[in-house]
């Protein structure tokens, strides 16, 4: 019956406008809510953290010194931003110790405020490294890194920051023409740069 199909097309659309707008209304909540992949507590007086702590990362990668790398690399580009005051390995390592925490990559709240006051430190920074070396499409090879960072405040131990990013692998360009892709330092500073300006942003 025409008059049916014309009902049923016009309930149709209607139902596919509702989904859309749905969509869209979804989309744009969870675009405001995580702006750029970054959590940051609002709260917080970032420029109240001076000194900060930079505990061994968890290693995800293959590369089982990969994470200590990664970390030499973060502390080295803290310290040139001059934004912060990096506490040294050391030093830090002494006061895990002290501090008695069994997992230094994955510490809790209470062990952070112990931290933090046996050391000094406005803030702690842990990360997680997920994806570190060379990385195949096809038969194109190229160098990635993903990795993500979290710092807490060492008063009350809670996380007031944390970010992700992933740099390098396979490329248009590599796939076409072939290549290794960017040099693995290369997209290891990129990656730690990125992470930087998310947190002074």
């Amino acid at each position: 019956m025409p008059g049916t199909r014309r009902v049923k097309s016009i309930v149709s659309s209607l139902f596919l406008k509702t989904v859309m707008s749905i969509a869209m209304v979804s989309l744009t909540g969870c675009a405001a809510f995580h702006p750029s992949g970054t959590y940051r507590n609002e709260n917080m007086d970032f420029g109240s953290i001076r000194t900060v702590e930079v505990l061994p990362f968890v290693n995800l990668s293959r590369d089982n010194s990969a994470g200590e790398r990664v970390r030499d690399v973060l502390i080295t580009a803290l310290l040139a931003s001059g934004g912060v005051y990096v506490v040294p390995i050391g030093e830090v390592n002494r006061g895990v110790v002290r501090a008695a925490i069994a997992n230094p990559a994955a510490p809790s709240a209470e062990e952070i405020v112990k931290l933090g006051s046996f050391i000094k430190a406005d803030g702690v920074i842990t990360g997680t490294l997920k994806e570190y070396g060379e990385v195949r499409s096809g038969t194109a090879v190229g160098n990635v890194i993903s990795l993500s960072l979290q710092l807490m405040e060492t008063q009350t131990g809670k996380v007031v920051w944390s970010a992700s990013t992933t740099r390098g692998g396979v490329s248009v360009t590599d796939r076409l023409f072939g290549g290794g892709g960017e040099p693995m330092n290369t997209i290891t500073e990129k990656a730690v740069d990125d992470l930087i300006n998310k947190l002074f942003q």
